[in-house]
């Protein structure tokens, strides 16, 4: 289980923006102390399944009008994953609940990890990477404004001192629960990295870093449009021919 520390309050208040709002049929994810309205679409039953977790200041109801009906178009389905408190789901953000939510995320869909892609965008890329490291055998791993070092991101918005840790113990407890490079390392499928040079977010050097610690088969495509919230829209056509080509490429 992730460090307590994790789930510090000020951690949640600092780095979570969660919102409210309905779905029209909630999927269901039990936790155990949190209830997720996560959303399923399955429209192509042997067709792989993409599970989305999305940035820190969005709801799963956000991707139902552009999202879902283009992997549909793809002929893809999907599971967008909500986090606790968001959405309608129960509970409060924790970091280190969160992390442990994604494996109940993973297994309520009863299908081989072969049959999964991954997509973690922004903060939802700490979320698909703690899944590919627990379901190593997953097909593919797709990271869009990706984070490559999460105690750079938390720093920039809580002091160890105010968690009642000095800088040493709280960089221990993100190097054991947060090591990216230790997730892809344990990861045996396939890597898309997408990003775009105008992130004032984050930077493109976590784009080159998590490329440069994935295993093979892997690939880096930069996008000279858009900025860290309208990466998706301002590339729209090239951005999903991106998703497309990664995941036909994947084994069946």
């Amino acid at each position: 289980m992730p460090d307590p520390v994790l789930d510090h309050p000020l951690i949640a208040a600092r780095y979570f923006f969660p919102a409210r709002a309905k779905l029209p049929h909630p999927f269901w994810v039990e936790t155990g102390p949190a209830r997720l309205a996560c959303f399923y679409h399955r429209p192509h039953p042997e067709a792989k399944t993409l599970v989305h977790f999305h940035g820190n200041g969005e709801v799963v109801a956000d991707h139902l009008a552009d999202l879902v009906p283009a992997l549909e178009q793809l002929g893809y389905n999907c599971l967008l994953a909500e986090y606790r408190g968001y959405g309608q789901s129960t509970g409060v953000p924790a970091l280190g609940a969160m992390l442990a939510d994604v494996e109940p995320i993973i297994k309520s869909l009863h299908l081989p990890p072969e049959k999964l892609v991954l997509f973690g965008r922004s903060v939802g890329s700490i979320f698909a990477l703690e899944a590919a490291a627990r379901f190593p055998s997953i097909a593919g791993l797709i990271l869009e404004s990706g984070i490559a070092d999460p105690l750079e991101r938390l720093l920039l918005r809580v002091r160890p001192e105010e968690l009642g840790l000095t800088f040493e113990q709280f960089q221990a407890v993100v190097a054991r629960d947060l090591n990216h490079p230790a997730k892809l390392a344990r990861y045996r499928g396939a890597t898309l990295i997408l990003h775009t040079r105008h992130d004032g977010l984050v930077e493109g050097a976590h784009a080159r870093r998590l490329f440069e610690w994935a295993p093979e088969p892997k690939k880096l495509h930069i996008f000279e449009q858009g900025n860290h919230n309208t990466i998706m829209f301002s590339n729209f056509q090239e951005y999903f021919r991106q998703v497309q080509t990664f995941i036909d490429s994947l084994p069946e």
